[in-house]
């Protein structure tokens, strides 16, 4: 062979090499259009409201939960469905008495900052909850307990005063934090979170967003994207339109108003996912009219519940026709407040408000807060009552209604809102939100409910853990609740989700909680 022709075919064999090593590059996914490299990409997540603290010890509002469980995490956790996983803990044991939990926590995790995760750090953080009575995850079963045993680095036990049936999801719940964080105090601790998730904090701009990056040595190994941006979006039709120019890579909640367009486009998918979500409006029965049953009643009658699904959340979701939604544990259906005004009428001149009556309703500024905020003040003007709507950013509303450390200094009178629990987990679905003890600032019992039957049977339910003994009494805590009417029962929502059709890993759940642990870019 001549050395001419051995070049011209060394040459041949290295264009074609590099021709096949490039389609390979691009076929499998390893580099995007804009050059980024495999394990670079970023991902940005439109949500429909501000967060309000990063302190998960303290936290009422999902959104903030979501963007929590990016970066935090407890001893258990929960799956996409709401059911109980584990987590930081390898596994876990509970006594015949149900008063003792032994944990055998997971080796080798290291937290964001480098400190070792172990028994001790669990210790402090659970100690910091039941020695802060400010914390909301105080009065949720960590005011109970009465001693933490560490076994050894690896394994402790936890034991109760009394049997409490939501524990496990408290455990959940109660995501453990750096302690060299904890020693920093509370106002560093909502700020700057430091845990042990599958990414780290990296900043946070109050109103703009808020960035997360991926934790190389997360314990649990996967291909996951390097960034991801938490922007809040109050209107919908931004957050529509990011989706579809790819600004955003997921959306939530989905304007179900947009369903038909989205569907059309072949780079987004549209997710519908039964949900765990209430949507009430909460009545603070203390104020006069409203401490008068009978007047809630008739703001109930008032409302058509199948008119608010229909415009309000544009078909998607079913009447709240109990306390709690029918995708909860121990769920009993009750006998919906169907629209009858005059039956409304009826009620409320029995009471003396004949001729109606003025009042407020406060709610958050997103676009769907103010459309269901406009419907109910639409619906209850048929009955004389002329409702001033009130809207405010989501930490100032927070603030006027948990900054009240008495119900007489509470000026809420109506708050429309929602109000979520997972599927498993019926305590948090009753006790914060109905139980004498749960008021504001230490519960979310806005409406100011106190009913003594309610009481102890909330007491009861949580000391047993018998689950038929667990039904008949949660039966009759929903029956009693729905008659006194503390809220206008709504609506239960089927979660609508938009996603650009390369992203994966982006679990929601019925909680309308964001799971990232796994969200990766195809």
């Amino acid at each position: 062979m001549s050395k001419a022709h051995f070049w011209k075919m060394l040459l041949l064999v290295v264009i074609s090499t590099v021709l096949v090593v490039g389609c390979s590059s691009k076929e499998s996914g390893g580099e995007k259009n804009d050059g980024s490299k495999k394990g670079d990409k970023e991902m940005v997540i439109a949500v429909n409201e501000n967060f309000i603290s990063m302190d998960p010890h303290n936290t009422g509002d999902t959104n903030s939960n979501s963007v929590q469980s990016a970066m935090l995490e407890g001893l258990l956790g929960f799956d996409s469905e709401g059911k109980i996983i584990k987590k930081l803990a390898e596994d876990y044991s509970v006594s015949e008495n149900a008063l003792e939990y032994t944990f055998k926590l997971r080796q080798g995790v290291k937290f964001h900052d480098g400190e070792a995760f172990n028994a001790e750090a669990v210790k402090a953080n659970y100690e910091r909850i039941m020695k802060d009575d400010s914390l909301r995850l105080n009065s949720r079963g960590f005011n109970l307990i009465t001693n933490i045993e560490i076994i050894n680095d690896y394994e402790m036990k936890v034991t109760l005063k009394e049997p409490y049936a939501g524990m496990l999801t408290r455990f959940s719940s109660a995501k453990i934090l750096s302690p060299k964080l904890l020693a920093e105090g509370k106002d560093k601790i909502g700020k700057n979170p430091v845990g042990t998730g599958p990414f780290k904090f990296v900043e946070w701009v109050q109103g703009d967003h808020l960035t997360v990056e991926r934790f190389d040595d997360y314990w649990n190994k996967a291909d996951r994207v390097k960034k991801i941006t938490y922007k809040p979006v109050p209107e919908n039709g931004s957050r529509v339109a990011m989706l579809k120019t790819g600004e955003a890579q997921v959306i939530y909640p989905l304007p179900s108003q947009n369903i038909k367009e989205l569907e059309g486009n072949n780079t987004i998918k549209v997710e519908k996912i039964p949900s765990t979500i209430a949507r009430y409006v909460s009545i603070n029965t203390m104020k006069k009219p409203f401490n008068d049953p009978r007047v809630r009643q008739a703001l109930n009658y008032a409302v058509s519940k199948k008119d608010f699904i229909h415009v309000v959340n544009a078909g998607f979701g079913l009447p709240l026709d109990s306390a709690i939604p029918s995708k909860t544990l121990y769920y009993k259906k009750q006998e919906v407040y169907e629209q009858n005004i005059e039956k409304a009428k009826q009620l409320l001149k029995e009471t003396g408000y004949e001729k109606g009556f003025k009042t407020e309703i406060w709610g958050n500024t997103n676009s769907d807060t103010m459309k269901g905020m406009q419907f109910i003040q639409q619906q209850l003007k048929a009955i004389g009552v002329d409702l001033e709507i009130k809207s405010m950013e989501e930490g100032t509303l927070s603030d006027q209604i948990f900054g009240a450390k008495t119900p007489e200094e509470a000026k809420l009178q109506m708050w429309y809102v929602s109000w979520s629990a997972y599927p498993s987990d019926t305590t948090n679905a009753t006790k914060p939100l109905f139980y004498g003890g749960s008021f504001p600032p230490n519960g979310a019992n806005t409406a100011y409910y106190k009913n003594e039957q309610v009481d102890k049977w909330i007491e009861e339910v949580n000391k047993t853990a018998n689950p038929e003994k667990q039904a008949e009494i949660y039966g009759d805590i929903q029956s009693t609740i729905y008659k006194d009417a503390p809220w206008i029962f709504l609506g239960v929502d089927e979660i609508l989700a938009g996603k650009r059709t390369n992203v994966e890993g982006v679990a929601i759940s019925p909680d309308g909680g964001i799971d990232v642990t796994n969200a990766n870019i195809k």
